[in-house]
């Protein structure tokens, strides 16, 4: 049996067939989508998963790669005949190369682990996400993380030189090149980046490091429209686009939520906004200080009256603060209830009016919803989170997600906005790419899928159903 084979293969603590210890591996982070599995396989060589799945080819097994498991579109989780195979053991840092500013690493290493080894070496990697203490940046790659430095660094896919794929014949591509420029044709690392698990599995990268800032300054601004926001933005761009590290939009609603259930997270600012900006600007040169920068900056923003107050943080501990009002948002929101979730994007101009209008279609579909539009308007991508109203049931109210998504898509689309910017398609939203991506896409979606995994073995049913094959 192929499974045994497999087993043999990989030998005592390589693999998982008690149903007892799958937990971790078959659950996934909103629980919106359980999974089954027979095995779960954990190589922990390039050379075993390249095994793994040439026996898989060869009995027609369907494979879910699988990395840190919080990916939150449902594409991590197996189903039924579908086996794991998880990179978990793959954690190897291979090299920092500090002087060429790179680093190449196996697939199964921790987001934070990383990170800590470029600070070690005087470097900067700058994904950074909400779960970087225990997602693992294979999968970071497969589904193209944003975070909240997309704005000046970009996303995962901008921070890779090269690759190391295992493709679904289980030939290894060895691509783990070090060159910032290589014009010899198609950039195939790009056809993997984003493909979450569906063409082959991410065995290991190289990684574009950077400089490590010297200096960080936060602020936080309460700001009355919606529109000043953007504006304070473009000031910022124009004025320190160099050192701009970070923008990311509050809702009055959101710092609420966060510091009536975490009271030791307070809100620095005497007075209440409609919304905020959290600015950070960040640099690696410590001969200019920044602090006066950034006050130049909120000052000129006053006297064109987009901002009505704000406060700088004069140490680490206000710094992190300021933060915690941030990044604590999402998951802060489950104290209030159900909550219907959107990673959306749209030209950075169009958010007025995106917000405004999506936010009164869904008051108008649910009355007493609670928007709390947040997240990192520097590059567009806002998470259109929606509470459900006080008092209400969450179940019944859980049930209008998939009608709240259309409605939300739907105005998305009419801004030639993403229905999704970050978080990717798995499971979750098969159907939308169907109808908001144009035939001509999906077909050479398809035909990249048939040519590389002519069985449908890599992560079937996830970006594209069978029926789009």
């Amino acid at each position: 049996m192929s499974l045994d084979a497999i087993k043999e293969l990989l030998g005592p603590g390589g693999y998982i067939d008690d149903p007892q210890d799958m937990g971790p591996y078959v659950s996934e982070p909103r629980g919106r989508w359980p999974g089954t599995t027979q095995l779960i396989a954990r190589p922990n060589s390039v050379e075993d998963v390249s095994a793994i799945v040439k026996i898989c080819q060869g009995s027609q097994i369907p494979i879910v790669p699988q990395g840190g498991n919080t990916g939150l579109a449902g594409g991590n989780t197996p189903l039924g005949d579908e086996i794991v195979v998880s990179l978990s053991r793959l954690n190897t840092i291979r090299e920092v190369d500090a002087a060429g500013f790179s680093m190449t690493v196996d697939a199964g290493c921790i987001l934070a682990d990383i990170q800590e080894q470029a600070n070690d070496a005087n470097r900067l990697f700058p994904l950074s996400l909400a779960a970087e203490g225990s997602c693992q940046i294979g999968g970071n790659l497969s589904t193209n993380a944003g975070g909240v430095h997309v704005l000046r660094y970009g996303s995962a896919r901008d921070l890779v030189l090269g690759l190391e794929v295992v493709l679904p014949d289980g030939r290894i591509w060895n691509g783990l090149r070090k060159l910032r420029k290589d014009n010899t044709g198609y950039d195939l690392k790009q056809l993997f980046l984003g493909a979450e698990g569906t063409l082959g599995i991410i065995t290991g990268a190289v990684l574009k490091l950077f400089p490590k800032p010297r200096q960080k300054v936060v602020a936080l601004v309460g700001l009355r429209e919606l529109e000043s926001v953007v504006a304070l933005l473009s000031l910022a761009q124009e004025s320190h686009g160099e050192v701009l590290n970070a923008f990311e939009l509050i809702p009055r609603l959101a710092i609420d939520f966060v510091t009536t259930h975490l009271p030791d997270c307070t809100d620095p600012l005497a007075t209440q906004h409609a919304w905020y900006a959290l600015i950070e600007l960040a640099t690696a040169d410590d001969n200019t200080p920044l602090t006066p920068v950034l006050e130049n900056l909120l000052a000129k923003a006053i006297d064109l009256q987009l901002v009505e107050d704000g406060v700088i943080a004069q140490n680490e501990a206000q710094a992190a603060n300021i933060w915690r009002l941030r990044e604590e948002i999402s998951d802060i929101q489950k104290h209030e209830g159900g909550s219907i979730k959107h990673d959306v994007s749209v030209p950075v101009q169009m958010i007025p009016a995106f917000i405004t209008e999506a936010s009164q279609a869904v008051e108008q579909a649910i009355p007493g919803i609670r928007p709390v539009p947040f997240g990192h308007i520097g590059d567009g991508n806002i998470h259109f989170n929606l509470t459900q109203p006080k008092g209400a049931a969450t179940a019944p109210y859980l049930d209008q997600w998939e009608a709240i998504n259309e409605i939300v898509h739907d105005i998305v689309a009419r801004y030639d906005g993403s229905f999704s910017a970050e978080h990717g398609i798995g499971r979750a939203k098969v159907d939308e790419l169907r109808k908001y991506k144009s035939p001509l896409e999906l077909e050479l979606m398809a035909n990249l899928k048939n040519s590389l995994d002519p069985n449908n073995i890599m992560n079937p049913g996830r970006i594209l159903s069978e029926d789009d094959l």
